[in-house]
Parts: C-alpha cells; structure tokens; sequence
C-alpha cells in the first residue's frame, strides 16, 4: 500500500502521487467498475444503453454529523441518488461520486464511508463508474461533501409525473415517517436528547420496481426527503391541478418520533426522510400496490394514508383525529438544517 497517510492533507487534492494514491487506494479499489481497471484516470464514463430512455439526476449531500444511527453520509449519497431515479419510473444503473474532502480529515473515516457506497451500491444493483476528489484547506468544509449524478433506464411504455394524478387515486407510504430527520437531531447532541431511533435510509429501486409490476397504472411517486412528506404532497397538488385529502389517523409514526416534534414544536410531516417514498396509484390498484410494498423488507410498514380529490385543487388538506381538517402547507424554511 502507498498510503500511509493517516490524515488528508492538501498534497492529496494536488494532482500528483499523494492524489493518486488517495483515489486508488480509498476509493477505486473498493469500487472497482468492471472493465474499468484504470478509472482513476478517468474523467467521465461512457456508457450507452441501445434503444432506451435515458433518466439523468444530480445530488449533493452535506450531512451533519457525517455518520449517525443507520448509515453516514456514503449510504445517504448512493440511496438518495437511486431514490430520485426509482420514483421517476427509471431503473438506476449507474452512479458517479465526487468528494470535497477538507484537510485533516482522518484516512479511516474516508475508508469507512467508501465501503459503506460500495456495499449499498450492489445491493440496489447499480454501479459507481466515475468520480473526483477535491481536497480543500481547514475550514473551507465540513470535512467531507459528496456530490452523486445518477443514470437509470427508463423502460418503454413506462410514463410517470406528478401531472398524471386524478381524483380518485390512492396514496401510499412504504413505512414510518420522520425516523431520518429526528434521528439527525438526536445525533447532533445539541438538545441532549437521547433515543434508540435510527434513519431510515434505504435504496427504494427494488420495490419502485415491485410497486410498478403490480401497478402498472401507476401514476407518480416523489421520495420524502427535504420538506418531507407535506412538500412532496403540494408539489404532486399543484402539478396535478386537483386537491390531496389525507387522514391524520392514517400516517405512521413512531410514538418516539412524535415525541420529539411535540416537545421541540415540529411537525412530523415536514421531517425528512431517506427511505420513504409517496406513490400514487388508480385505486383498482391500490391493493395490488399495498401488498407488493409489504413484501419488500424497505415496505413492510406500507400503508395507504390519502387520496386525490376533485375539490380544494393544488391544496392539501389533512383530516384530523379530532374530525376537523387543517390545511397541509409547503415547508417555509427549514426545520433542520444539514439532514442529508
């Protein structure tokens, strides 16, 4: 091995021996692309898919702290990358990484986040075929920023949008809501708040898959992540031009998770999520759906939890335990800062 380096120093972003021992030993001989042994000499991949419909996403990730209860920023960057690509209807192929690595940062907790891609990247059956390293002076980073872009293939006949939703279309959630958001707030110590929660980070490329089989009517679908699952249900309202009537009865959430918002004044509906998605399907596909996501380990919290409704158009409202309803706004600014 020609990294003996226990800390990233500036030498290591600067072009020569120290960057290249970096890139080969750190990251390219744990992901290792098939017939691309050279890779670290690379600066794009080409890749070609004969005949299809290409899906193309980009994502940054700057989590704080960089690990915590359920993965670190590594497992973040790959499953959010293929969640933005499985809610579009795509199946992820390909993913590339770019890292901003600040000085100092320790070698072992770069060689721990690389493995972490590694392993989460076979398991949602997508490879990681180019990449880059920036390293940076003390200060100018959190220590680690990761940079994803994505590729998936779209198959033929396959149309999803949030404009295709209609009014009488059921909404699912593949499982409980806000473990994610709350378990960052919990690891940042800040608030000396102790609990058992872990993230719900997940890849959702297989059970988009299973979803999409079972309801091949399917209409759209959007990943919880910032803003939370209120922010993905108003963007699916406007575009669609029709209201969301969801049932507060309905939603899954921890007692622990509404524990926390209760005490600090947040409201779960806003809390990010890493492995949770929203899909809607024609509700003579509903059960269909409900019973492929069961059958998934990433589903097996599935549950319908609303509708789409002719009334109140671009508007979703919430009924209440109480038998009343509130309106369900967008997110206006931000509950959490740095949650993925």
């Amino acid at each position: 091995m020609a990294l003996r380096d226990e800390r990233v120093t500036l030498a290591h972003g600067g072009g020569g021996t120290a960057m290249r021992d970096l890139i080969e030993e750190v990251f390219t001989a744990v992901f290792e692309p098939p017939g691309m042994e050279d890779a670290a000499q690379l600066s794009a991949a080409a890749l070609a898919e004969p005949g299809a419909r290409l899906a193309f996403t980009t994502d940054g990730f700057v989590v704080t702290p960089l690990e915590f209860p359920g993965g670190d920023i590594g497992k973040l960057a790959v499953c959010g990358t293929v969640n933005d690509l499985a809610v579009s209807g795509a199946r992820p192929l390909w993913l590339s990484a770019a890292f901003v690595i600040e000085e100092g940062t320790e070698i072992a907790l770069l060689r721990r986040i690389v493995a972490t891609m590694a392993r989460e990247a076979e398991a949602a059956g997508v490879r990681i075929v180019t990449g880059d390293t920036k390293v940076v002076g003390r200060g100018a980073c959190d220590r680690v920023f990761v940079t994803t872009a994505g590729v998936g293939v779209v198959p033929p006949g396959r149309e999803m949008g949030a404009g295709r939703v209609r009014p009488g279309d059921v909404g699912l959630v593949n499982g409980v809501l806000g473990d994610h958001g709350a378990t960052i707030l919990a690891a940042r110590g800040d608030l000396a708040l102790s609990t058992a929660l872990e993230s719900d980070c997940a890849a959702l490329g297989h059970l988009m898959e299973a979803v999409l089989a079972a309801a091949p009517g399917a209409r759209a679908a959007r990943d919880l992540t910032r803003g939370g699952l209120a922010s993905a249900l108003n963007e699916i309202a406007g575009a669609a031009g029709c209201g969301i009537e969801i049932s507060e009865e309905a939603l899954p959430l921890r007692p622990e998770v509404s524990g926390m918002c209760e005490i600090l004044g947040l409201d779960p509906l806003y809390l990010a999520n890493e492995g949770r998605l929203v899909v809607f399907v024609p509700e003579a596909e509903a059960g269909a759906a409900l019973a492929a996501m069961r059958l998934r380990p990433e589903g097996q919290g599935a549950c319908i939890i609303g509708a789409a409704v002719a009334a109140h158009p671009g508007q979703v409202r919430m009924r209440t335990a109480f038998g009343g309803a509130r309106i369900v706004d967008m997110l206006v600014g931000e509950q959490l800062p740095r949650i993925c």
